[in-house]
């Protein structure tokens, strides 16, 4: 089957949505789709993003629907204005926009709605994304809604609750002698740290959520709002940027950090695995197989019984999460006779429990009481089975534990590419949280995915599927190049942050590395060939090939464009570098070699579904020999593709 070529860079035969290069006055930014991002004064961001949210009673976003957008775009300025309908099941919310930037550098966003319909909502209203890198640990201005001004900072390290409160306007210093203000008109705002969910910015928004939720919306319910940003100071002149220049990629420093082990989840389906995918698992060089086991629910010795026997296939240990309720002893002698009748060898165990977000002594006391006694070589770890942001917010009992455990996907708030790019470097911003106070202890994260697993702070029962839908926890991405840059970007952050280990997605399945052989439905949006591998599992394998090695730390001169990461072992080196957009890309890479000639293979459009077929024999060829030129060479990336670079 030939894939067409969008399907095989992200998944979906959908166009991306047209992105549109502004100006007002000495700022420059994008508008896309509705939003407003990447406001910069020259390489400065200010903004990462603005746009209006309506969120559900489970704080499931509404789409967006827009219409009758007009444009007026000068060299200094411009006016745009849409009309938009969120639609969904009972919710019908419809609102018109009006945005402008003039020559002096304000830009102002409004929107004016109406309730057509009576629904529950968590939030109606604009939000505004201040990026991590350029705020964290920075002095700002806040002006309270009663006219107080209060002076503070960005947290460097992520805030567990809302670091400003009754927000009206909030400034920061951009350089020096120039702040940038953002005010707001038309209900209370309050900012959150939304690293705690692994978005890479502060998202300050409306309504306050000391405020009850959710809250019934009547037709005919009006909301208006608006947000201008104005910059004070002397202001520096406009630069332009000179075309197609190449993005650096340099390996900086010369102390490496050990590699992580890096496992792979069991899948959520019933089926087993078939000797070709044992094969093909097996050579992608896992160090251990995640499994969380319910153990309320009686099929956990089922799941128990399908672990072991992948974990023996694969000659890994198990990470077992198990899950407790409230009946915790009888459920964890019950696991006893089923360890004694598996056997399986387990490496860690992550203790839950289903009453709490984050796991309190008393049932890892007990958990491990009873566990020991099977393998007292075992850790035992705890924290959360949710988001880091629960980690944060109760903070595990360190003295009982060997490992602080969370998950992570990128797609708490936002589901672009973008965004998902955008958020990447989040997670650097976890770990570096979690150090603050887990005593040195070991840091797991597990498992990463690319959609969450479950609400944890679902307010009601999710809806039901559609004829042709997918599930909520699958991304069509999943089988995508675009989903094996990804990974490259999260291997890069986890790995050189030094974490003890990390479990990625499931084994098979389009929540895998690979379909089954079976395939899935006809009828989804998932369009994987049956018994293909995934992109992304070429990405795992080439880190996995080193593990027990390291990892050396690296930057790049544009990561929301490429990024990668650099692993070494023995006298060998492997870099993996990832296009992470549409447009081809030019990369110098710079210090990474003493050699004269390095090998150098692709993955892109070119080969992609031939390597997904057959990935014995793409992986058997090493690539081809490419000589360094001053100690750099040029790397010319298509779109979404991955590059393996080799010594020789």
């Amino acid at each position: 089957m030939t894939l067409p070529k969008r399907v095989l860079y992200y998944g979906n035969d959908e166009q991306l949505p047209e992105q549109t290069a502004l100006r007002a006055g000495p700022l420059s930014l994008i508008y896309e789709q509705g939003d407003l991002r990447n406001i910069r004064l020259g390489e400065r961001e200010i903004l990462r993003r603005i746009y209006v949210a309506i969120r559900d009673h489970n704080w499931g976003t509404v789409p967006p629907h827009l219409s009758n957008v007009q444009k007026e775009v000068s060299g200094e300025a411009f006016r745009i204005s849409y009309d938009v309908e969120n639609k969904q099941r009972d919710i019908d919310f419809f609102w018109k926009a009006t945005i402008t930037g003039d020559p002096e550098g304000t830009i102002t966003f409004s929107m004016e709605g109406i309730a057509r319909s009576a629904f529950l909502r968590n939030r109606i209203g604009l939000c505004i994304l201040h990026p991590i890198r350029e705020c964290a640990g920075q002095e700002c201005k806040v002006e309270k809604v009663d006219g107080s001004i209060v002076h503070g900072t960005f947290p460097r390290y992520i805030a567990s609750h809302q670091p400003f409160l009754d927000v009206r306007a909030i400034s920061h210093k951009v350089l020096p002698g120039v702040w940038a203000e953002v005010r707001f008109v038309g209900d209370t705002f309050e900012m959150e740290d939304q690293r705690n969910w692994t978005d890479a910015s502060y998202k300050t928004y409306c309504t306050p959520l000391g405020l009850p939720f959710p809250v019934e919306v009547k037709a005919g319910t009006t909301v208006s709002q608006s947000v201008t940003l104005t910059l004070t100071g002397t202001i520096p002149s406009a630069r332009s940027e000179p075309a197609n220049k190449a993005i650096v990629f340099t390996v900086v420093g010369t102390t490496p950090c050990p590699l992580p082990r890096i496992g792979l989840g069991l899948a959520s389906h019933d089926q087993p695995l078939s000797t070709k995918e044992v094969a093909r698992l097996r050579a992608l060089n896992p160090s251990h197989l995640w499994v969380d086991l319910h153990l309320s629910q009686p099929e956990y010795e089922s799941r128990l019984r399908r672990a072991a026997l992948e974990a023996r296939e694969l000659s890994v240990p198990l990470e077992v999460a198990i899950i407790l309720s409230e009946r915790a002893e009888r459920e964890l002698k019950a696991i006893r006779g089923s360890l004694a009748r598996e056997r399986p060898v387990v490496c860690t165990w992550l203790v839950f429990h289903t009453s709490e977000k984050s796991t309190t002594e008393k049932w890892i006391k007990l958990a491990r009481t009873q566990l020991a006694e099977y393998d007292v070589k075992a850790k035992i770890g705890a924290g959360t089975n949710a988001y880091f942001a629960e980690l944060n917010r109760h903070r595990p009992p360190l003295e009982a534990i060997d490992v602080v455990t969370y998950s992570i996907n990128p797609q708490v708030h936002a589901f672009d590419n973008t965004s998902l790019i955008e958020n990447l470097e989040g997670q650097t911003a976890t770990v570096e949280s979690a150090r603050q106070f887990a005593n040195g202890l070991l840091l797991a994260i597990s498992p990463v995915t690319l959609k969450p697993r479950f609400n944890p702070d679902a307010t009601g029962a999710a809806p039901g599927l559609g004829l042709g839908e997918i599930p909520s926890q699958v991304d069509v991405r999943q089988m995508s190049l675009f989903g094996a840059g990804w990974t490259a970007g999260s291997l890069k952050y986890l790995c050189e942050s030094g974490v003890y280990s990390v479990s990625y997605y499931e084994t098979t399945g389009w929540r895998g590395v690979m379909e089954t052989e079976i395939g899935s439905p006809a009828t989804s949006k998932f369009r994987s060939s049956p018994g293909s591998v995934f992109p992304l599992y070429y990405v795992l394998a080439d880190v996995c090939e080193f593990a027990g090695g390291s990892v050396l730390f690296s930057t790049s001169s544009a990561p929301l464009k490429v990024d990668g990461l650099m692993v070494t072992k023995g006298d060998r080196t492997r870099m993996i570098l990832g296009n992470l957009g549409p447009e081809p890309q030019l990369v110098q890479v710079e210090n990474a070699w003493s050699e004269k000639t390095v090998r150098v293979k692709y993955l892109d459009e070119t080969n992609a579904e031939v390597a997904l077929k057959s990935p014995e024999s793409f992986r058997a060829d090493p690539g081809t020999l490419t000589q360094v030129e001053r100690e750099w060479i040029e790397i010319h990336l298509r779109p979404y593709a991955i590059a393996r670079i080799d010594s020789a």
